[in-house]
């Protein structure tokens, strides 16, 4: 299989990456984005840890790990029509705490938007550009309030 893309010629800026650490307990830090992302204007409709399910069901030995499905309803609401509904495929936009060690969480989170444009599932138009323009300002808004903990 050839990749439309080449994954080495890719930047952290263009998949929207971004990564913050927290230096607090897990569940404390799980709150602590929670909450910062509703505050920037996302909801958290989905939320689970996949350490806790590998751990269960193949005995992983999983430090700790958790997924919060953020979202902007008006925002995916616009991208789903912008895309043809082939956008809700990587629904919804997760943001991952996971533990470097006790007392040291790491957030992290990708832009599903740029993604979703760069391998193809969107549009490279205006309306697209727009779209990853407003979720970007929300995401760097949650994250520089990240460090307010």
């Amino acid at each position: 299989m050839t990749l439309p893309i080449d994954p080495e010629a890719l930047s952290d800026g263009d998949v929207g990456e971004k990564r913050a650490t927290l230096r607090m307990d897990h569940e404390e830090a799980i709150e602590h984005v929670r909450e910062t992302f509703v505050d920037a204007g996302f909801g958290v409709p989905v939320e689970f840890s996949p350490s806790e399910l590998l751990n269960e069901k193949v005995d992983a030995d999983r430090d700790p790990y958790y997924v919060l499905g953020a979202c902007n309803p008006a925002i995916a609401d616009r991208v789903l029509d912008a895309s043809e509904k082939r956008m809700g495929g990587l629904f919804p936009c997760n943001v991952v705490v996971w533990e470097e060690e006790p007392g040291v969480q790491t957030v992290y989170h990708v832009s599903i938007m740029r993604i979703g444009r760069l391998v193809g599932l969107a549009p490279d138009d205006e309306e697209m550009e727009d779209i990853i323009a407003e979720t970007g300002r929300l995401a760097d808004e949650a994250f520089s309030n990240l460090d307010a903990a």
